[in-house]
């Protein structure tokens, strides 16, 4: 996995409680002790924006944990987000919030293969939508017939949602150079 950063040194360092305001800063207390962390530089830096935050904060969550997705399936998605674009912030992030939901190490390794026979059906066509998305910016009409033959309606949507949402989080994390938090 490649690094987030071309250099260490952060871009807008994580806020503190005066910068966050005391929801935020709680809430990343909480998701530290959750991750088994530091509180999360993701949260104390987004949440330098306040009420972007809070607004991007509960979008995310409704992708997960509160998906219609299975938990095991949408980790594997963002894993695989992670993966190919190289966020090593969302991968060590997930992994640690993965073990909880099934993903297994020969999960993971498999995630970083362009193609594995580890998957059942409806596993392999989320990671090859997957792929697909981030390098096309679409499915073609074999890709969605496989897809929509596997997930409902919603499901369709919320999938393309989740992996657009984690590529725009590899971005942003890469760009302010959030590198992955250290252990508490």
């Amino acid at each position: 996995m490649s690094t987030d950063a071309k250099s260490a040194v952060a871009r807008i360092s994580p806020g503190t409680l005066k910068e966050l305001g005391a929801p935020a800063f709680a809430m990343s207390r909480i998701a530290g002790k959750v991750t088994g962390t530091k509180p999360p530089a993701i949260f104390t830096t987004l949440a330098r924006a306040k009420g972007l935050y809070w607004g991007w904060l509960h979008f995310a969550a409704r992708l997960m944990p509160f998906g219609s997705l299975p938990r095991r399936e949408s980790e594997l998605v963002i894993l695989r987000v992670a993966n190919r674009r190289g966020s090593a912030y969302e991968w060590a992030h997930h992994q640690r919030l993965d073990v909880r939901v099934g993903v297994t190490a020969a999960d993971t390794d498999a995630l970083q293969q362009d193609s594995s026979p580890h998957w059942n059906e409806r596993e392999a066509v989320l990671i090859d939508s997957a792929d697909a998305l981030l390098a096309d910016r679409d499915l073609d009409d074999a890709q969605w017939s496989r897809l929509q033959a596997k997930l409902s309606e919603r499901e369709c949507v919320e999938f393309l949602l989740l992996v657009g949402h984690y590529d725009m989080l590899a971005t942003t994390l890469h760009t302010l150079r959030v590198s992955p938090d250290p252990k508490a």
